[in-house]
């Protein structure tokens, strides 16, 4: 059975119509940015369609213009790594009474199992550091470790939900949504809010990490990969010609007046139009974001790019300066995906898993830092460093240096965007089972985030379901004015 007639029509005619005109406005819209098509031919009376990422202003003067979150996925244990325990030295394998709660439920006990690497102090702060991360230790004096760090989930998937999002539940914007929704880009070439996983795979719960909840889906992260196309479909298709280009070109300028306000008038028609003249555009700029032959030899060597065991997260690292200096406001970079041991979930063997992941990341990290503050860009990039809580000063099981998750206590630093370097705040008890001094939720670690972007966490709201939603909640959030 025909579906359409097309005797007495062009093929111009067909094109047009058949899309009901939504793809060709769209693409109108994209080439009279780029002076393609005269502006005279709108309607007089239109409204141009406002760009939800045009640069916004803050609510007050901004300490950081931009994030950089490195996420350890799985939940780095901190009394291996920067939260010194003195008082466990010696008490391998005793067996105390402790209140915990993890994968393996509550326990009133556990089988204590000594940090496995020793620490030294490093700085002028004089910061108590393991050897898990020597390159990353001569920079502690740039750097504000958050020692007494809460969640409300030990559970994997509903933890990293609340690191990113705020809250235990799906569907809610996460927290590069937000800072593009209050700020917009300083870059209409590329994503405001770029995602980097781990070649293993994905973080679980996938993609609600980094979606932009019950905002427009122009607010949530894009996937970018440091290998091969820096983004999955976005080149032009294989065998589209300039004649092909220019037949479409020559269609659009068939559209009348009446087109042109239905894109002004319809919200979800305009979104779809800012998507398409990003990526338009990425196709252009994004290959050049990613091209390290620009970079030179000692600074891909500083990178760890010419060492197998350091490369993959040396080239996010370094490609996550490239595009901070090319404005993108919000970027994340996992460590570790998939599933058991391809993160620092050390549920087994903690100095196997931790030594990988570790050595995996501490040189590009330090890198990083270092070429920051060397090109005078510290000063206005957050750096945040952790996962979706810590591990438990115990076993989890009969034998083994295994730990649990604990969300009683746990380590983040910041690092930069005005953040007080060389500080520590906030303490957990002696074997760093739960927090003691100072507790920091969550909330408060996005609170200071968006504090340093020059967003005030209280008043920064998406009008959803009859409610002003926040990322921070209803309830009045502070910021961590300690390391501010």
């Amino acid at each position: 059975m025909t579906m359409f007639n097309f005797c007495g029509r062009t093929r111009r005619e067909f094109l047009w119509q058949t899309g009901a005109g939504f793809s060709g406005t769209a693409l109108a819209g994209l080439l009279q940015q780029d002076g393609f098509r005269p502006a005279n031919l709108f309607a007089a009376d239109e409204v141009t369609h406002q760009n939800p990422l045009a640069p916004k202003p803050p609510h007050f003067a901004p300490k950081a213009k931009n994030v950089i979150f490195l996420f350890m996925y799985g939940g780095p244990s901190h009394i291996d790594t920067f939260d010194y325990k003195p008082a466990m030295k010696g008490r391998d394998n005793q067996t105390i009474e402790v209140k915990t709660f993890g994968r393996g439920g509550h326990k009133n006990q556990g089988r204590i199992v000594e940090p496995r690497w020793n620490f030294h102090q490093y700085g002028e702060c004089g910061k108590w550091v393991s050897d898990l991360f020597p390159h990353l230790a001569t920079c502690v004096d740039d750097i504000a470790f958050l020692h007494s760090m809460t969640a409300d989930s030990p559970i994997h998937g509903s933890a990293m939900l609340m690191m990113n999002s705020g809250k235990i539940l799906s569907g809610s914007p996460c927290l590069g949504s937000w800072v593009n929704y209050g700020l917009g880009s300083d870059n209409e070439n590329l994503p405001g809010f770029v995602v980097m996983l781990d070649p293993t795979g994905g973080p679980i719960s996938g993609a609600k990490n980094w979606s932009s909840g019950y905002m427009p889906a122009t607010y949530q992260g894009t996937i970018l990969r440091s290998k091969g196309a820096p983004i999955i479909d976005l080149n032009t298709p294989a065998g589209t010609t300039r004649a092909m280009q220019r037949e479409l070109l020559d269609t659009l300028m068939s559209v009348n007046s009446s087109h042109a306000a239905t894109r002004s008038d319809n919200s979800e028609l305009a979104a779809r139009i800012n998507s398409y003249e990003l990526a338009f555009k990425m196709q252009r700029h994004a290959p050049e974001a990613v091209d390290f032959s620009q970079e030179t030899a000692e600074t891909q060597k500083m990178y760890g790019l010419d060492q197998p065991r350091t490369q993959d997260f040396g080239k996010r690292c370094l490609l996550a300066r490239r595009l901070v200096e090319r404005g993108v406001r919000f970027i994340q970079l996992y460590s570790g995906g998939s599933h058991n041991d391809a993160n620092w979930d050390a549920h087994g063997d903690l100095e196997k898993n931790h030594n990988y992941h570790a050595g995996n990341t501490d040189q590009p990290i330090a890198a990083l830092l270092k070429d920051l503050k060397n090109r005078g860009m510290l000063k206005d990039t957050l750096v945040v460093w952790g996962g979706e809580f810590g591990r438990q000063p115990t076993a989890e099981y009969a034998a083994g240096t295994g730990r649990d998750h604990n969300a009683y206590g746990f380590t983040m630093w910041m690092a930069g965007g005005g953040i007080k370097g060389g500080t520590s705040v906030g303490t957990t008890d002696e074997i760093g089972s739960a927090a003691v001094d100072s507790p920091m939720h969550v909330k408060r670690l996005h609170a200071t985030i968006l504090n340093q972007m020059g967003l005030d966490p209280n008043s920064l709201a998406y009008f959803h379901g009859g409610l002003d939603q926040k990322l921070v909640g209803v309830e009045h959030v502070q910021p961590i004015t300690e390391i501010i």
